[in-house]
């Protein structure tokens, strides 16, 4: 879970999850009000969360997945990606952007 570099309170999956769905990318902790940002690594995990819920579209070009077990697997992947995700984000006091070409 993470944690805020001024105060270090530990946030609850809860205010993890809600914090990280709005479209402000500064997240307010909810102990002292300092704001905190998603750390570069944070984010680029997130980003490959999100290609594991389309994953089973891209499964269905090599096999011939019936419909109602792709259709299915969508609210899986979700749930399962929304269960993990506050525990891969790590909070920073400075805002950092993603660069996808380096290392």
């Amino acid at each position: 879970m993470p944690s805020c570099e001024k105060c270090g309170h530990t946030w609850s999956w809860k205010q993890t999850l809600k914090k990280s769905f709005t479209l402000d990318p500064a997240m307010k902790c909810p102990n002292c009000g300092e704001k905190q940002y998603q750390t570069r690594k944070s984010r680029k995990k997130s980003s490959f969360l999100t290609f594991i819920i389309i994953s089973p579209l891209l499964l269905n070009f090599l096999f011939d997945i019936p419909g109602v077990i792709l259709l299915s697997l969508f609210p899986v992947l979700f749930l399962a990606v929304m269960a993990i995700h506050p525990f891969l984000i790590k909070l920073s006091s400075k805002e950092e952007y993603i660069n996808f070409l380096s290392k």
